[in-house]
């Protein structure tokens, strides 16, 4: 059960939720009662998995494009567009910076970055994260 309670509470830290998923991880490392690799695969899976949801909510985002009220105008995606495909996509290895990273991770999707790319950058940076963790509280 405590390995769900980790990964639910890294998945909802990665969406616009504000949680913090380190000192919930922290504090089960620090408890020594659970196994650590069980803890560190769940808090990062699920983490990981906020963070394609995000990509996913900016990709149906580009759906209300046409509207009037859509903030951005189609020039303004296509020069956004290809500056993100050109340095941005490297921003999602800081997509576990608390504040920043989760509206990275949005933008991502809305600028339609390739899922794999995505998906690789932002389990680098997210478990690089945890480990760092995982190491301070072994």
């Amino acid at each position: 059960m405590v390995y769900l309670s980790i990964f639910f509470v890294s998945f909802l830290a990665a969406s616009i939720v504000p949680f913090s998923s380190e000192v919930g991880l922290a504090s089960l490392l620090s408890l020594g009662i659970h196994n650590n690799t069980l803890l560190l695969i769940f808090a990062s899976f699920g983490n990981i998995l906020g963070s394609c949801l995000n990509w996913l909510l900016g990709i149906f985002s580009r759906k209300f494009e046409k509207k009037k009220w859509f903030p951005f105008d189609k020039k303004k995606i296509v020069k956004a567009s290809s500056w993100f495909e050109k340095y941005g996509k490297w921003s999602l290895l800081f997509s576990w910076v608390p504040i920043v990273g989760d509206p990275i991770t949005f933008v991502a999707g809305t600028m339609r970055t390739n899922f794999i790319i995505f998906l690789l950058l932002v389990s680098i940076g997210k478990i690089l994260r945890y480990l760092f963790v995982f190491t301070i509280f072994i």
